[in-house]
């Protein structure tokens, strides 16, 4: 029960303020003592009606304190060793929607002597950025905040990133969250498709190209460095550039200057530059496929995405976050059986978030219910688990959906994915955009892939 305001020390009460993000001071009973203005504003409730309640039934409206709800708890933690600990949370925002923060925990002491918890309180996704990004980073897990704490302290600087990660576990959305956390954030966040664009195309897209440049050219056109000036340049998978165009990129990053294709005039822009790959480009330095001194341009900061299959505690924020969009797209509001949600924790996803995300998708297609239950999900599982399972490692690079029948071995994976996009886009009458949607995937994703099983 809440009980009569407890008196601070003065010195705690003045300190609240000094933050700009929503900061609060908890006691050793969970009571909240003192809250800013910013957690006020960010919360939208009244300092008188939150000091002298539990914090776990103004922030989360849980009876229980975190821990016995099954959630981390910064409090036990921090009174158990009196030193700073963070932990990732939901709260509810001034709209009552649930919200992802940031929880850091410090120790306080008070010229009573008594020990306190001072908690600084940052949205991972602010509103601003889920307005600009639709997607948002989503996870609790201790690999996903690592890797968020690494895309932070890139937000903060000016050096180039490389994002690193399987196909699927958002490298894109990383860079564009490094981008909307920096002091570019108001500025463009462009991106370059390196596996679609030929050495020609690729200079003139990234460099622009003077009047009369080559035929057809009957125009000036603006490159993507300078169309990104004071902003950000995302190249994403940078290992697929051929040497020739990586001397240029490499010249323009050191120099800051560039001239466009056929044009006399040396331009400048000033750009950051985020590049992501799945390949593990040291392999390809070594092998001659990447230029070292591009490498080292490059991968000032590298970051890994986690796989999905190592942080499968994430799975139930996951779930909430693309059932959310999924039901958007659908015109219906899904939920997910709590058994249904145990049944995806048991898989490893290869295919990582995005695989997670076309599952959901068929089994929302699929469902007469707007709760999917576990059977269904099961079924959706098995499905995928069998074209894993029934399929041998591939032994060499085949392109095209009839390689395996060509040389009359079993299909690989990509036998088989190539067949099954051959057959929606008959389906969708060679939509790509439907084909896309059905895939879960970008049609920028999909035009890859196309190329890949030469299905043009």
């Amino acid at each position: 029960m809440p009980m009569q305001n407890k008196a601070i020390p003065v010195e705690l009460q003045s300190l609240v303020e000094t933050h700009s993000k929503p900061f609060v001071v908890i006691d050793s009973e969970f009571r909240i003592l003192a809250v800013n203005n910013a957690y006020e504003k960010t919360f939208g409730i009244a300092a008188g009606d939150a000091i002298g309640k539990f914090c776990h039934q103004v922030s989360h409206k849980n009876p229980v304190p975190c821990s016995e709800a099954g959630e981390d708890c910064p409090h036990d933690s921090l009174y158990s060793n009196q030193r700073p600990t963070f932990c990732v949370h939901n709260h509810y925002d001034v709209n009552n929607r649930a919200c992802q923060v940031r929880v850091t925990a410090y120790p306080l002491r008070g010229s009573d002597g008594e020990l306190y918890m001072g908690e600084l309180i940052e949205e991972i996704n602010p509103p601003d950025e889920r307005r600009k990004n639709g997607r948002r980073m989503v996870g609790q897990s201790r690999p996903f905040i690592a890797c968020l704490e690494q895309l932070k302290v890139a937000a903060t600087a000016e050096a180039p990133v490389l994002v690193q990660g399987e196909t699927g576990t958002g490298k894109e959305l990383a860079a564009k969250y490094i981008h909307l956390h920096s002091p570019r954030r108001e500025q463009p966040f462009l991106t370059v498709d390196c596996t679609v664009l030929t050495d020609t195309l690729f200079e003139a897209e990234v460099f622009g190209h003077a009047r009369g440049a080559f035929t057809g050219s009957v125009g000036e056109r603006t490159g993507l460095f300078e169309q990104a000036n004071g902003g950000t340049l995302f190249l994403d998978e940078v290992g697929e550039l051929p040497l020739s165009q990586q001397a240029k990129l490499l010249r323009a990053l050191e120099t800051g200057h560039f001239r466009r294709v056929g044009g006399r005039r040396l331009r400048n822009s000033d750009v950051r530059i985020i590049c992501a790959t799945n390949r593990h480009l040291w392999d390809g330095v070594k092998a001659g496929q990447f230029r070292e001194d591009l490498y080292y341009r490059i991968a000032c900061l590298a970051i890994r995405m986690p796989p999905l299959r190592e942080r499968l505690d994430d799975i139930s924020m996951l779930v909430t976050s693309l059932l959310e969009r999924i039901s958007q797209l659908m015109k219906r509001q899904f939920t997910l059986h709590p058994e249904a949600v145990r049944s995806l924790r048991k898989y490893d996803y290869p295919g990582n978030v995005r695989e997670l995300r076309n599952i959901l998708f068929v089994a929302a297609s699929r469902s007469s219910d707007l709760e999917i239950g576990p059977g269904l999900i099961a079924e959706v599982l098995e499905e995928h688990a069998h074209v894993r399972h029934e399929q041998e490692p591939e032994t060499g690079r085949q392109s095209g959906a009839g390689s395996a029948a060509a040389t009359g071995s079993e299909p690989s994976l990509k036998d088989v994915e190539a067949r099954h996009i051959a057959e929606l886009l008959q389906k969708h009458n060679n939509s790509r955009k439907q084909v896309a949607a059905v895939l879960g995937v970008s049609e920028r994703t999909l035009y890859r892939k196309l190329r890949r099983y030469a299905l043009n």
